[in-house]
Protein backbone atom coordinates (compact mmCIF):
# COMPACT_ATOMS: atom_id res chain seq x y z
CA UNK A 1 0.00 0.00 0.00
CA UNK A 2 1.13 3.65 -0.98
CA UNK A 3 1.80 6.01 2.42
CA UNK A 4 0.83 9.78 3.16
CA UNK A 5 2.06 12.06 5.08
CA UNK A 6 -0.36 13.70 7.83
CA UNK A 7 2.46 16.03 9.26
CA UNK A 8 6.38 16.43 8.97
CA UNK A 9 7.69 13.17 10.39
CA UNK A 10 4.18 11.33 10.54
CA UNK A 11 3.84 9.14 7.47
CA UNK A 12 1.25 5.98 7.46
CA UNK A 13 -0.23 4.22 5.54
CA UNK A 14 -3.06 5.45 2.77
CA UNK A 15 -5.75 3.55 5.11
CA UNK A 16 -4.86 2.83 8.25
CA UNK A 17 -7.12 0.64 10.97
CA UNK A 18 -10.06 2.09 13.08
CA UNK A 19 -9.63 -0.63 16.10
CA UNK A 20 -12.77 0.22 18.32
CA UNK A 21 -14.37 -2.46 17.31
CA UNK A 22 -12.13 -4.97 18.43
CA UNK A 23 -12.41 -4.34 22.22
CA UNK A 24 -16.69 -4.75 21.55
CA UNK A 25 -17.91 -1.58 20.16
CA UNK A 26 -20.55 -3.72 17.75
CA UNK A 27 -20.96 -7.02 19.37
CA UNK A 28 -19.03 -8.94 21.70
CA UNK A 29 -14.99 -8.15 21.86
CA UNK A 30 -12.63 -10.21 19.93
CA UNK A 31 -10.41 -12.35 21.88
CA UNK A 32 -6.69 -11.46 22.62
CA UNK A 33 -5.67 -14.14 19.91
CA UNK A 34 -8.54 -13.12 17.32
CA UNK A 35 -7.89 -9.57 17.70
CA UNK A 36 -3.91 -10.16 17.20
CA UNK A 37 -4.80 -12.42 14.22
CA UNK A 38 -6.36 -9.40 12.69
CA UNK A 39 -4.11 -6.99 13.54
CA UNK A 40 -1.09 -8.48 12.02
CA UNK A 41 -3.24 -9.55 8.55
CA UNK A 42 -4.13 -5.87 8.88
CA UNK A 43 -0.29 -4.91 8.64
CA UNK A 44 0.79 -7.73 6.19
CA UNK A 45 -1.73 -6.07 4.12
CA UNK A 46 -0.03 -2.82 4.38
CA UNK A 47 -1.58 -1.17 6.76
CA UNK A 48 1.23 1.01 9.18
CA UNK A 49 -1.51 2.85 10.93
CA UNK A 50 -3.69 2.04 13.84
CA UNK A 51 -6.10 3.61 16.50
CA UNK A 52 -6.98 3.28 19.80
CA UNK A 53 -8.14 4.86 22.75
CA UNK A 54 -7.92 4.42 26.58
CA UNK A 55 -11.68 4.86 26.84
CA UNK A 56 -12.07 1.68 23.83
CA UNK A 57 -13.71 -1.31 26.39
CA UNK A 58 -12.61 0.99 28.33
CA UNK A 59 -8.76 -0.40 28.32
CA UNK A 60 -9.38 -3.43 26.53
CA UNK A 61 -8.79 -2.53 22.97
CA UNK A 62 -5.37 -0.45 24.35
CA UNK A 63 -4.17 -4.04 25.63
CA UNK A 64 -5.46 -5.79 22.30
CA UNK A 65 -3.27 -3.67 20.55
CA UNK A 66 -0.14 -4.09 22.71
CA UNK A 67 -0.04 -7.52 22.33
CA UNK A 68 -1.25 -7.76 18.85
CA UNK A 69 1.45 -5.41 17.46
CA UNK A 70 4.39 -6.69 19.77
CA UNK A 71 6.53 -8.19 17.13
CA UNK A 72 6.43 -5.51 14.72
CA UNK A 73 6.15 -2.73 16.83
CA UNK A 74 8.94 -0.46 15.04
CA UNK A 75 7.17 -0.78 11.67
CA UNK A 76 4.18 0.34 12.81
CA UNK A 77 2.09 3.87 13.71
CA UNK A 78 -0.02 3.59 16.78
CA UNK A 79 -2.45 6.44 18.10
CA UNK A 80 -4.62 6.46 21.12
CA UNK A 81 -6.23 9.02 22.91
CA UNK A 82 -7.21 10.82 26.23
CA UNK A 83 -10.39 13.19 27.65
CA UNK A 84 -12.00 11.36 29.40
CA UNK A 85 -13.16 10.81 33.21
CA UNK A 86 -13.14 6.30 32.93
CA UNK A 87 -15.42 4.88 36.33
CA UNK A 88 -14.91 1.22 36.47
CA UNK A 89 -18.32 -0.53 35.61
CA UNK A 90 -19.36 2.30 33.30
CA UNK A 91 -18.74 1.71 29.79
CA UNK A 92 -19.09 5.05 28.11
CA UNK A 93 -18.13 7.71 30.02
CA UNK A 94 -19.67 11.12 29.80
CA UNK A 95 -17.66 13.32 31.96
CA UNK A 96 -14.54 15.17 29.75
CA UNK A 97 -11.08 15.50 32.00
CA UNK A 98 -8.06 16.77 30.03
CA UNK A 99 -6.37 18.35 32.95
CA UNK A 100 -2.75 18.32 32.66
CA UNK A 101 -2.54 16.08 35.39
CA UNK A 102 -4.81 13.42 34.51
CA UNK A 103 -3.18 13.84 31.20
CA UNK A 104 0.13 12.50 32.36
CA UNK A 105 -1.41 10.08 34.28
CA UNK A 106 -3.45 8.44 31.23
CA UNK A 107 -0.03 8.50 28.92
CA UNK A 108 1.61 6.66 31.20
CA UNK A 109 -1.19 4.02 32.08
CA UNK A 110 -1.38 4.00 28.13
CA UNK A 111 2.13 3.33 27.58
CA UNK A 112 1.80 0.54 29.86
CA UNK A 113 -1.01 -1.08 28.28
CA UNK A 114 0.74 -0.83 25.31
CA UNK A 115 3.82 -2.36 25.55
CA UNK A 116 5.50 0.35 24.48
CA UNK A 117 7.78 3.30 25.34
CA UNK A 118 6.33 5.88 23.21
CA UNK A 119 2.87 7.18 22.20
CA UNK A 120 3.48 7.76 18.14
CA UNK A 121 0.33 9.65 18.37
CA UNK A 122 -1.86 10.73 21.32
CA UNK A 123 -5.07 12.64 20.06
CA UNK A 124 -7.45 14.92 22.48
CA UNK A 125 -10.19 12.75 22.24
CA UNK A 126 -12.93 15.50 22.12
CA UNK A 127 -12.72 19.29 23.54
CA UNK A 128 -13.08 19.73 27.32
CA UNK A 129 -14.62 23.03 28.16
CA UNK A 130 -13.05 23.13 31.33
CA UNK A 131 -9.66 22.98 30.38
CA UNK A 132 -8.47 25.47 28.29
CA UNK A 133 -6.58 24.27 25.23
CA UNK A 134 -3.32 26.17 25.59
CA UNK A 135 -2.78 23.73 29.10
CA UNK A 136 -3.34 20.50 26.98
CA UNK A 137 -1.13 21.85 24.40
CA UNK A 138 1.31 22.75 26.67
CA UNK A 139 1.09 19.59 28.59
CA UNK A 140 1.40 17.35 25.47
CA UNK A 141 4.14 19.62 24.25
CA UNK A 142 5.96 18.35 27.71
CA UNK A 143 5.56 14.68 27.12
CA UNK A 144 6.83 14.68 23.69
CA UNK A 145 9.83 16.52 24.90
CA UNK A 146 10.28 13.66 27.70
CA UNK A 147 9.95 11.14 24.40
CA UNK A 148 6.49 9.39 25.87
CA UNK A 149 5.01 11.46 22.73
CA UNK A 150 6.16 11.82 19.13
CA UNK A 151 3.09 13.61 18.05
CA UNK A 152 0.03 15.39 19.35
CA UNK A 153 -3.65 15.78 17.79
CA UNK A 154 -6.73 16.76 18.41
CA UNK A 155 -10.60 15.00 17.71
CA UNK A 156 -13.57 17.10 16.38
CA UNK A 157 -12.37 20.34 17.68
CA UNK A 158 -13.24 23.15 15.45
CA UNK A 159 -11.42 25.52 13.66
CA UNK A 160 -10.57 28.01 16.34
CA UNK A 161 -9.68 25.55 18.46
CA UNK A 162 -6.89 23.82 16.31
CA UNK A 163 -5.67 27.40 15.62
CA UNK A 164 -5.57 28.35 19.44
CA UNK A 165 -3.93 24.35 20.20
CA UNK A 166 -1.22 25.01 16.80
CA UNK A 167 0.25 27.94 18.07
CA UNK A 168 1.11 26.46 21.39
CA UNK A 169 2.33 23.14 20.15
CA UNK A 170 2.26 21.78 16.24
CA UNK A 171 -1.00 19.67 16.08
CA UNK A 172 -0.10 16.86 13.67
CA UNK A 173 -3.65 15.87 12.97
CA UNK A 174 -7.12 16.22 13.62
CA UNK A 175 -9.04 12.76 13.77
CA UNK A 176 -13.09 14.20 13.29
CA UNK A 177 -15.73 12.13 11.20
CA UNK A 178 -15.94 12.37 7.17
CA UNK A 179 -17.75 10.66 4.90
CA UNK A 180 -19.94 10.88 1.90
CA UNK A 181 -23.08 11.44 4.78
CA UNK A 182 -20.95 14.04 6.94
CA UNK A 183 -19.30 16.68 5.36
CA UNK A 184 -19.43 19.53 8.19
CA UNK A 185 -15.55 19.06 8.04
CA UNK A 186 -15.77 20.93 4.70
CA UNK A 187 -16.66 24.66 5.56
CA UNK A 188 -14.59 25.45 8.42
CA UNK A 189 -12.14 22.65 9.28
CA UNK A 190 -10.38 21.44 6.04
CA UNK A 191 -9.15 24.80 4.91
CA UNK A 192 -7.71 25.70 8.36
CA UNK A 193 -5.77 22.18 8.25
CA UNK A 194 -4.63 23.09 5.21
CA UNK A 195 -3.54 26.26 5.88
CA UNK A 196 -1.38 24.91 9.10
CA UNK A 197 0.06 22.15 7.57
CA UNK A 198 -1.91 19.85 9.68
CA UNK A 199 -3.39 16.18 8.40
CA UNK A 200 -6.59 14.72 8.74
CA UNK A 201 -8.00 11.18 9.92
CA UNK A 202 -11.87 10.42 9.31
CA UNK A 203 -13.70 8.11 11.21
CA UNK A 204 -16.32 6.25 10.44
CA UNK A 205 -15.43 7.07 6.56
CA UNK A 206 -18.45 4.08 6.16
CA UNK A 207 -21.08 6.29 8.07
CA UNK A 208 -20.64 3.09 10.95
CA UNK A 209 -21.47 0.64 8.09
CA UNK A 210 -24.40 2.51 6.91
CA UNK A 211 -22.82 3.22 3.57
CA UNK A 212 -21.84 -0.32 2.53
CA UNK A 213 -25.52 -0.97 2.06
CA UNK A 214 -25.53 -3.92 4.30
CA UNK A 215 -27.49 -2.39 7.35
CA UNK A 216 -30.95 -1.82 5.86
CA UNK A 217 -33.74 0.10 8.05
CA UNK A 218 -34.53 -2.54 11.11
CA UNK A 219 -31.73 -4.43 10.21
CA UNK A 220 -29.87 -3.67 13.65
CA UNK A 221 -30.85 -5.45 16.62
CA UNK A 222 -32.12 -3.02 19.68
CA UNK A 223 -29.06 -3.76 21.63
CA UNK A 224 -26.72 -2.26 18.77
CA UNK A 225 -26.20 1.34 19.97
CA UNK A 226 -26.53 2.60 16.36
CA UNK A 227 -29.61 1.45 16.30
CA UNK A 228 -30.84 4.31 18.63
CA UNK A 229 -29.00 6.89 16.00
CA UNK A 230 -31.03 9.38 14.42
CA UNK A 231 -30.47 8.61 11.03
CA UNK A 232 -30.47 4.59 11.78
CA UNK A 233 -34.37 4.81 12.71
CA UNK A 234 -37.72 5.79 10.88
CA UNK A 235 -38.55 7.44 8.31
CA UNK A 236 -34.47 8.92 8.02
CA UNK A 237 -33.11 5.65 8.40
CA UNK A 238 -35.57 5.03 4.81
CA UNK A 239 -34.65 8.19 3.17
CA UNK A 240 -31.00 7.99 4.16
CA UNK A 241 -30.99 4.45 2.86
CA UNK A 242 -32.09 4.88 -0.42
CA UNK A 243 -29.14 7.14 -1.02
CA UNK A 244 -26.93 4.13 -0.26
CA UNK A 245 -28.87 2.21 -2.51
CA UNK A 246 -27.88 4.85 -5.32
CA UNK A 247 -24.47 4.61 -4.34
CA UNK A 248 -24.61 0.86 -4.82
CA UNK A 249 -25.89 0.66 -8.16
CA UNK A 250 -23.10 3.70 -9.34
CA UNK A 251 -20.95 1.44 -7.58
CA UNK A 252 -21.94 -2.41 -9.01
CA UNK A 253 -21.48 -0.64 -12.50
CA UNK A 254 -18.06 0.19 -11.67
CA UNK A 255 -16.97 -2.86 -10.59
CA UNK A 256 -16.97 -2.15 -7.10
CA UNK A 257 -18.92 -2.32 -3.70
CA UNK A 258 -20.60 0.79 -2.02
CA UNK A 259 -18.47 0.71 0.78
CA UNK A 260 -15.38 0.72 -1.46
CA UNK A 261 -16.77 3.74 -3.31
CA UNK A 262 -16.93 5.80 -0.41
CA UNK A 263 -13.51 5.30 0.54
CA UNK A 264 -12.12 5.96 -2.45
CA UNK A 265 -14.36 8.95 -2.34
CA UNK A 266 -13.10 10.15 1.35
CA UNK A 267 -9.23 9.58 0.03
CA UNK A 268 -9.61 11.69 -3.07
CA UNK A 269 -10.50 14.53 -1.13
CA UNK A 270 -7.22 15.38 -0.78
CA UNK A 271 -3.47 13.57 -0.16
CA UNK A 272 -4.00 14.88 3.27
CA UNK A 273 -6.52 12.49 4.62
CA UNK A 274 -6.16 9.18 5.95
CA UNK A 275 -9.48 7.69 6.55
CA UNK A 276 -9.32 4.42 9.12
CA UNK A 277 -12.25 2.42 8.63
CA UNK A 278 -12.85 -0.37 11.26
CA UNK A 279 -13.92 -3.90 11.14
CA UNK A 280 -13.65 -7.09 12.87
CA UNK A 281 -13.54 -9.64 9.75
CA UNK A 282 -11.09 -10.46 7.58
CA UNK A 283 -12.80 -10.01 4.43
CA UNK A 284 -14.10 -6.68 5.28
CA UNK A 285 -10.61 -5.50 5.78
CA UNK A 286 -9.57 -6.86 2.82
CA UNK A 287 -12.44 -5.21 1.01
CA UNK A 288 -11.58 -1.96 2.73
CA UNK A 289 -8.06 -1.86 1.85
CA UNK A 290 -8.69 -2.53 -1.99
CA UNK A 291 -10.20 0.99 -1.99
CA UNK A 292 -6.82 2.69 -1.84
CA UNK A 293 -6.34 1.21 -5.68
CA UNK A 294 -9.58 2.97 -6.71
CA UNK A 295 -8.76 5.87 -9.17
CA UNK A 296 -11.91 8.34 -9.77
CA UNK A 297 -11.59 10.35 -12.42
CA UNK A 298 -13.41 14.10 -12.22
CA UNK A 299 -16.33 12.49 -13.86
CA UNK A 300 -16.41 9.29 -11.64
CA UNK A 301 -16.93 12.10 -8.74
CA UNK A 302 -19.67 13.88 -10.14
CA UNK A 303 -21.62 10.49 -10.61
CA UNK A 304 -20.96 10.32 -6.56
CA UNK A 305 -22.08 13.35 -5.78
CA UNK A 306 -25.22 13.35 -8.10
CA UNK A 307 -26.05 9.77 -6.56
CA UNK A 308 -25.19 10.87 -3.01
CA UNK A 309 -26.07 14.48 -3.04
CA UNK A 310 -24.83 16.80 0.09
CA UNK A 311 -27.16 18.26 2.34
CA UNK A 312 -29.66 14.92 2.07
CA UNK A 313 -28.67 13.19 4.51
CA UNK A 314 -31.73 13.51 7.48
CA UNK A 315 -30.89 12.97 11.24
CA UNK A 316 -28.10 13.74 13.85
CA UNK A 317 -24.88 11.85 13.83
CA UNK A 318 -25.43 11.06 17.82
Amino acid sequence: MKTRILSKGLEVSTIGLGCMSLSGAYGAALSEAAAGDLLRAAYDRGVTFFDTAEVYGPFVNEMQLGKGLAAIRDQVVIATKFGFKITPGTPRPQEFDSRPEHIRTVVDASLTRLGTDRIDLLYQHRPDPAVPIEDVAGTVGELIRAGKVLHFGLSESDAATIRRAHAVHPVAALQSEYSLWTRDVERDILPTLRELGIGFVPFSPLGRGFLTGRLAPGVLPETDWRAKMPRFSGDAADQNYALVRALEALAARKGYTAGQLAIAWVLHQGDDIVPIPGTRRLDRLEENIAAADIELTAQDLAEIEAAFPVGEVIGGRY
